[in-house]
C-alpha cells in the first residue's frame, strides 16, 4: 500500500520528508522491523520508541509514525498527537477494515470474559455457524481447535487487524467473539473495530494500578458501548452496581438487553441449585417463558456467565433452545473452576480479584460437604494494584476454613512484601487456620497434609497459566500440574 493511501484519513499534525513509498508491513519493535515496514514510535511506561527509530530504519523501515520529529535522514515521518492511538487507525487502514465484514461481538468486564466468549462460540456453532475466538488464552478458529498464542487479552492493533483479516479471508469465518480488556480500550488497541454487539459481565475492583480510580476504570470499559451504532446490541448485567451507568452511555438506536438473578431483567435465573454435578436453574425469558437448565459448570458466577451468553444469543436472533442445548454440553473452560482431583476435591481457578475470589469461594462452599472444610490457596500479583491484597486476605479468611497464602506472579516485587500486604487484611493470624509459604510449588505440596479427603481445596489466581513470572526470569509453572502431582491418587 502506498504511504499516501495509508494516511489518507489520518489526522496528522505534520509531514516531514514525505515520499510516497510502498509500505508492506507495520512494526512497533525495531528488532522485528522488516524491509518495507512503517515503524510506529510508541511511547510506553518503560520505553520510548522514538529512541529506536534509527534501528528500525537500519532494519528496513521506509517510514515513521512519530509524536515529534526525530533524526532519521530522509525517511518520511508522519507526526501525530498520539502514536498509541493512531497505530490502530494505521492498522485498520492497512488491513482494509476487516471487522466491517464480520459479526464482531466484544465481551468486557472484570471477571467472566473468557468463559462468556467460549460459551457464545459454542452457541454459534450449535446454530450451524463458524465462529472464531480471541482472548486471554490466545485465539482459536473453532471450539474444538487449538489455541494460538496471544501476548495480551486483546492483541496490539496490527496483530489484531491481521488476525481478523486472516479469519475473514483465509478461514472464511464470519463470526468473531472477542475479550476486550480495559487496557485495550484505553490504549485504543481495538480502534477501527466495528463491533456488532457488546456484553458486560461485571465491574469490580481490578487494574487500579493502571486506572487509579473506579470511575476511570468504568470510563475505559464504557468506550466499548459508546462505540456501538444503530442496529447493534448491548447486553448488560442488571445486577451489577454499574449497570445503569452502562445503559446510560449506550447510543440511541442500539438494542439493549439485560440479564440477572436479583433485579428484574429480560433474561433471569431462579430456583438455582448447586451440586457436585453442576448448577441447575430455571431460566425466565421476559417474565413469561421458562426453561429448565442443567449445567456441567458450577457456581453462581457460571450462572451469570450462561445468562450473559444466552442473552447475547437472543440479541443475535438465535433460538433459545439451540443456545441452551449448546451450553448444557459445555464441560467448562480451562482454569475456570476446573476440578483436577476428587479426594480432596481440588479446584483450580483464575480468580485474581477480590470479587473473583469471593465468587469462587462462595461457589466452592456450596459443594463443600458438611463434614468437610473449605481450604483456599492464593497469592497476589506483583507490580499490580496493591490495594486489593488486604481485601483478598479478608475475603479468604471470611469464606474459607483454612487459607494458604503464597506467591502468584511476584514480578519485580519481594514476594514476602506481597504476602505481608495480604496478611494486613486478616483479623487473626492463627497457625491452625493460616499457613504462609512463599514458594507456590511447596505451598501446593503442603495441601497434602492440610486437606482431608472430604475437604474442598481452591487453588486461586493463575488458572490456565503455565508459567510464573519472577523478578529475574519466567519459569514453567502450572497449578493443575502441581496439584495432580500432589494428589495423584485421586486425579480426574
Amino acid at each position: 500500500m502506498k504511504l499516501d493511501e495509508l494516511i489518507e484519513h489520518l489526522d496528522y499534525k505534520d509531514l516531514v520528508n514525505f515520499k510516497n513509498v510502498e509500505v508492506t508491513g507495520i512494526s512497533y519493535n525495531s528488532k522485528t522491523t522488516k524491509k518495507g515496514d512503517i515503524f510506529i514510535c510508541l511511547t510506553g511506561e518503560y520505553t520510548d520508541g522514538h529512541e529506536y527509530a534509527q534501528n528500525a530504519i537500519e532494519n528496513g523501515a521506509v517510514a515513521l509514525l512519530t509524536e515529534h520529529t526525530v533524526e532519521a535522514g530522509k525517511t518520511p515521518q508522519i507526526v501525530v498527537s498520539s502514536t498509541r492511538h493512531k497505530i490502530a487507525d494505521i492498522a485498520d487502514r492497512f488491513y482494509s477494515s476487516p471487522s466491517k465484514g464480520i459479526n464482531l461481538i466484544g465481551i468486557t468486564g472484570t471477571n467472566g470474559k473468557t468463559t462468556v466468549t467460549h460459551l457464545i462460540q459454542k452457541i454459534l456453532e450449535e446454530n450451524g455457524e463458524k465462529c472464531a475466538l480471541i482472548g486471554t488464552l490466545g485465539y482459536k478458529l473453532s471450539s474444538n481447535g487449538e489455541y494460538r498464542d496471544a501476548k495480551h487479552t486483546t492483541p496490539q492493533a496490527p496483530e489484531l487487524q491481521a488476525t481478523l483479516r486472516m479469519i475473514k479471508d483465509v478461514e472464511k469465518i464470519d463470526n468473531v467473539v472477542m475479550e476486550v480488556s480495559s487496557h485495550a480500550l484505553e490504549q485504543n488497541r481495538v480502534g477501527g473495530c466495528q463491533f456488532n454487539g457488546a456484553v458486560l459481565t461485571n465491574l469490580t475492583q481490578d487494574h487500579l494500578d493502571y486506572h487509579i480510580t473506579m470511575e476511570n476504570y468504568f470510563e475505559a470499559k464504557a468506550l466499548l458501548f459508546r462505540g456501538l451504532s444503530e442496529g447493534d446490541f448491548a447486553v448488560i448485567n442488571a445486577d451489577d452496581s454499574y449497570s445503569q451507568k452502562f445503559l446510560d452511555v449506550v447510543p440511541e438506536g442500539v438494542k439493549k438487553f439485560t440479564y440477572g438473578v436479583k433485579k428484574n431483567a429480560e433474561v433471569m435465573a431462579k430456583d438455582i441449585n448447586f451440586s457436585l454435578n453442576g448448577a441447575e436453574f430455571t431460566l425466565c425469558l421476559n417474565g413469561e417463558k421458562e426453561y429448565s437448565v442443567n449445567l456441567h459448570m458450577n457456581g453462581m458466577f457460571s450462572v451469570y456467565n450462561v445468562l450473559a451468553a444466552v442473552t447475547a444469543s437472543i440479541a443475535m436472533g438465535i433460538d433459545i433452545k439451540t443456545a441452551l442445548k449448546a451450553l448444557e454440553n459445555v464441560k467448562g473452560v480451562a482454569g475456570r473452576f476446573e476440578v483436577v482431583a476428587k479426594k480432596p476435591l481440588v479446584i483450580v481457578d483464575y480468580a485474581h480479584t477480590p470479587d473473583g475470589l469471593e465468587n469462587v469461594l462462595k461457589s466452592a462452599r456450596e459443594i463443600t460437604p458438611k463434614d468437610g472444610k473449605l481450604i483456599c490457596l492464593f497469592g497476589c500479583g506483583g507490580d499490580r494494584d496493591a490495594t486489593k491484597r488486604p481485601k483478598m486476605g479478608a475475603i479468604a479468611e471470611n469464606l474459607a476454613d483454612k487459607i494458604v497464602i503464597t506467591s502468584d506472579n511476584p514480578r519485580s516485587e519481594d514476594p514476602q512484601q506481597i504476602i505481608t500486604d495480604i496478611i494486613a487484611g486478616l483479623k487473626n493470624v492463627n497457625t491452625e487456620t493460616v499457613t504462609v509459604e512463599p514458594d507456590r510449588g511447596h505451598a501446593i505440596s503442603l495441601l497434602k497434609t492440610i486437606a482431608g479427603n472430604n475437604d474442598v481445596v481452591v487453588i486461586a489466581g493463575k488458572g490456565h497459566e503455565n508459567y510464573q513470572i519472577l523478578k529475574d526470569r519466567t519459569i514453567h509453572f502450572d497449578d493443575r500440574e502441581e496439584a495432580r502431582k500432589v494428589f495423584e491418587g485421586s486425579v480426574i
